[in-house]
C-alpha cells in the first residue's frame, strides 16, 4: 500500500503531457492525510476516519491524475486495510492508550422451534406443566379467549405468521410474538425480559408489540371501544334504578399516565399537577368495569375540564344519534342519560355531581350514595392498571401515537376479559322484560347525521342546561331518600 501511495503523489506532481503541477503542496498534503488516515487512534474512529477519507478525496478530485485507475486502486486498498485492522482490534475488551474500543454486537442463534416447543408444552398441549389458574394469572385471561385473540391477530396481520428466513430456518412462530406482546403489556418487562424463555430478540419483541397493539386495535375496537347500543341502554338502566340512580349510564373520570422519555422540547406541555410529563385517558365505566368511552391523547397540563371540551363523548348526543333514553325521576320525566362526575365538571344535564359540604339527612345520604357510585371508573381505572402493569408505570416509549395504540389495545383486552368473564345474573335481578320484546317497544336507532346547524346548537345547549342539572339533581335526592332511607 505504501508504495500506491508513492506512485499516486508521483502522478500528482505531473500534469498530462509531463508538465509539472504548479500546485505543489498537494503531494504533501495527500502523505499527510494518509499518514493519519494509518494511525492507530484515527483507525478505530469510523467518523474520523470518514472525515479525512473525504478530505482525501477532495485533494484527489483536484489534481489532474494520470490515471483514474490508480486512484481507485490506491482507496480500495486503502480502505480494506482500514477495516481489516478495525475487525482486528474488536476482539479487544480493554482500553488501548487510553481509549476504549468499541467492540462489535455478536450474533446470537437462538433456537425458535425449541423455544415454541417449551411454549406449547408448558401452557397448551393435552396436558400442560401449567393449569388453567396459572394461565389466568400470567396471561391476565382464560386459555379459550387467548386462542381467540391468537387466530383473529393471525389472520388479519401476516407479521405474525411463521416464516422462514433466506437460509430456510423457521423463524418465530406467531405464538412467540403475541406471547412476548402480551407479557410486555401485562407485566411492564423490557424486552430483555423475553430472550431467556421465549428466545426472542430485543427489536423483534418491541415491534412485535407495537403491530400486536395496532392489529388488536384495527380488528376489536368496533366491538370493545363502542359506545352503548339500545340493548346496553337497558341493561345500565336496569341496574342503576337498583342502585337508586335512574337513568345513571356509568361514571366519567380521567387518569394519568406517566411519560418517562417524553420529548424535551414537549415537557412544558405534558407536565401537569404531579410535576412530570403525563398523558390523559378520559373513561365511562359501568358497574361492572366495561370502559365504554377512552379518549386517550391530551397532554397532563390540562384538566378535566379541558379533555372534556375536546373529548368525542357526546358527539353523538350533539348530532341526534344517540340511542333514547327515557326515565322518568320524581315525577318529571326526562330523555337524557347522565354520567356521575366529580366537583371539577360543569352544571351539565349530563352531569350528576355529589353536594361538596352537605347539610341535611337527605344531603348526606345522597352525598353517601353518589361518592360511593362514583368509584366504578376508580375501580376499573385500578383493575386496567393491575392487568396490565405497562400503564402502571412511566412508560418508555418516544412516540405519542405508539402509547396511544398501548392504551386503546389495554381497554379493549380489558372489556374482552370482562365479557368472557362476566355473569349477568351473578347478584343480579333485573326485572324487566325479554330482550326481543325489549328491542321491538324502543323507537328505532337513527345513525343519521343530522346537517342542521340550529338543531345541532339546541341540543347543545340543552345538554348544558343548569338549571335541569339542579333540577335533576334535586329529584335524585328526594328519590333516593324516599327509597333508602328506611333500610
Amino acid at each position: 500500500m505504501v508504495e500506491d501511495m508513492v506512485n499516486l503523489i508521483g502522478c500528482c506532481e505531473l500534469r498530462e503531457g509531463g508538465h509539472p503541477n504548479p500546485v505543489s503542496n498537494f503531494p504533501a498534503q495527500i502523505l499527510f492525510t494518509a499518514q493519519i488516515l494509518l494511525l492507530p487512534q484515527w483507525r478505530n474512529s469510523a467518523q474520523s476516519a470518514s472525515i479525512f477519507l473525504r478530505n482525501f478525496w477532495f485533494v484527489i478530485c483536484l489534481v489532474n491524475c494520470t490515471s483514474d485507475h490508480m486512484v481507485r486502486t490506491f482507496f480500495r486498498k486503502l480502505l480494506t486495510y482500514l477495516s481489516s485492522s478495525e475487525d482486528s482490534d474488536d476482539d479487544l475488551n480493554e482500553d488501548v492508550e487510553g481509549q476504549c474500543i468499541r467492540k462489535r454486537r455478536k450474533f446470537i442463534r437462538r433456537d425458535h422451534i425449541q423455544g415454541h416447543e417449551c411454549l406449547y408444552r408448558d401452557y397448551f398441549a393435552e396436558n400442560p406443566v401449567y393449569s388453567a389458574n396459572l394461565f389466568r394469572r400470567r396471561f391476565r385471561m382464560s386459555r379459550p379467549l387467548f386462542l381467540r385473540i391468537l387466530n383473529e391477530v393471525v389472520a388479519n396481520e401476516p407479521y405474525f405468521v411463521q416464516r422462514r428466513d433466506n437460509a430456510g430456518r423457521l423463524g418465530l412462530s406467531s405464538m412467540q410474538k403475541i406471547i412476548a406482546s402480551l407479557r410486555m403489556l401485562a407485566y411492564g418487562v423490557t424486552t430483555d425480559f423475553m430472550d431467556e424463555y421465549i428466545d426472542i430478540g430485543e427489536s423483534t419483541a418491541m415491534e412485535s408489540l407495537k403491530k400486536f397493539c395496532e392489529t388488536i386495535v384495527s380488528i376489536f375496537s368496533a366491538e370493545y371501544l363502542r359506545s352503548p347500543n339500545t340493548k346496553d341502554i337497558t341493561r345500565l338502566l336496569a341496574i342503576a334504578d337498583q342502585r337508586g340512580f335512574p337513568g345513571m349510564l356509568g361514571s366519567i373520570d380521567c387518569m394519568h399516565w406517566k411519560w418517562k422519555n417524553c420529548p424535551t422540547a414537549w415537557k412544558g406541555m405534558y407536565i401537569g399537577h404531579i410535576r412530570e410529563p403525563t398523558i390523559i385517558l378520559e373513561a365511562v365505566a359501568s358497574y361492572d368495569l366495561w370502559i365504554w368511552h377512552a379518549f386517550f391523547g391530551m397532554p397532563g397540563s390540562l384538566n378535566d375540564i379541558n379533555v372534556l371540551e375536546r373529548s368525542s363523548i357526546f358527539t353523538e348526543l350533539e348530532q341526534g344519534c344517540a340511542p333514547p333514553v327515557n326515565y322518568t325521576v320524581n315525577g318529571h320525566d326526562y330523555t337524557m342519560g347522565y354520567y356521575l362526575a366529580d366537583g371539577i365538571y360543569p352544571k351539565c344535564q349530563t352531569f350528576v355531581k355529589t353536594i361538596p359540604s352537605p347539610r341535611g339527612d337527605k344531603n348526606k345520604h345522597f352525598a353517601k350514595a353518589q361518592e360511593s357510585a362514583r368509584k366504578d371508573v376508580e375501580r376499573a381505572f385500578g383493575v386496567l392498571q393491575q392487568r396490565f402493569a405497562i400503564i402502571r408505570g412511566p412508560s418508555r416509549m418516544f412516540k405519542a401515537k405508539v402509547l396511544t395504540s398501548i392504551m386503546k389495545a389495554c381497554v379493549i383486552l380489558h372489556n374482552m376479559i370482562i365479557e368472557d368473564e362476566r355473569d349477568d345474573d351473578d347478584n343480579l335481578n333485573i326485572e324487566s322484560a325479554p330482550d326481543d320484546q325489549l328491542d321491538d317497544d324502543l323507537p328505532e336507532l337513527s345513525r343519521t347525521h343530522t346537517i342542521e346547524i340550529m338543531d345541532f346548537i339546541q341540543r347543545r345547549l340543552h345538554i348544558r342546561d343548569s338549571l335541569a342539572h339542579h333540577q335533576l339533581q334535586e329529584d335524585l335526592i328526594e328519590h333516593q331518600w324516599l327509597r333508602f332511607s328506611q333500610h
